[in-house]
């Protein structure tokens, strides 16, 4: 919905969507300015069902990010001006 929730103690996610960060969004909303309480974020989902095979996608997602772009050994990091000059011509 895009409101804060300031005084929210629980975050429930029954519906998982396809892009992980939307999700860290929503759970964020509940950190906002003003917050005094400890928040707990649950994700239901059930066993052998399209949500399940999302979380599968989405972890994947993220061991993907992981991968790529966040070590410091990363293709994306030992690309030099060259390299990405070329990418685009």
């Amino acid at each position: 919905m895009g409101i804060n929730l300031t005084s929210a103690d629980y975050v429930v996610l029954f519906d998982p969507w396809w892009n992980p960060a939307i999700e860290a969004q929503a759970i964020a909303r509940s950190h906002r300015i003003g917050q005094q309480n400890r928040v707990i974020a649950y994700k239901f989902i059930a066993k052998d069902t399209v949500e399940d095979k999302i979380l599968e996608m989405q972890q994947r997602k993220m061991m993907l990010v992981e991968d790529v772009v966040s070590t410091e050994s990363s293709f994306f990091k030992s690309l030099g001006k060259e390299d990405v000059v070329n990418l685009f011509s």
